[in-house]
């Protein structure tokens, strides 16, 4: 079992990264913090809220940088529950017009509305559970 740091290590871990935080939001109007860590560790993190431009940030549980989902433990479960989501959405609209176009037509539709989601940040699902995998299949 780890033991949990101590309060002084703790602070001055916070200190460090609010100030790198901070030059951050300088250049940036949108900032999200969020802790990386398994969840063996996650106890080792602070619990407190850091502090960004003077303004108290509680860490969120997933970010998303150009439509990709980071969850907080690295697995991707929330970028893939929302590709899925987004693939069937895109399905349930297809499903109304096949009677209207050629199946040429709805087949590029599919490509272009369901497979173009689908392989949008596919590199960042490398090694994620196959129980993630099977869902996008």
């Amino acid at each position: 079992m780890y033991a949990s740091c101590p309060p002084a290590a703790v602070n001055a871990l916070s200190v460090k990264i609010s100030d790198c935080i901070n030059d951050v939001a300088n250049w940036t109007d949108k900032t999200e913090a969020m802790w990386c860590t398994t969840n063996r560790r996650r106890h080792q993190l602070p619990s407190t809220a850091i502090s960004i431009v003077g303004v108290p940030v509680i860490p969120a549980q997933c970010v998303r940088n150009l439509d990709i989902y980071i969850d907080a433990d690295l697995i991707m479960r929330t970028h893939v529950q929302r590709t899925v989501s987004r693939c069937f959405a895109a399905l349930r609209q297809l499903r109304q017009i096949p009677q209207l176009v050629p199946r040429d037509t709805l087949q590029m539709l599919v490509v272009a509305l369901v497979h173009s989601c689908l392989d949008y940040g596919n590199s960042a699902l490398g090694g994620i559970p196959a129980y993630l995998t099977r869902r996008l299949q």
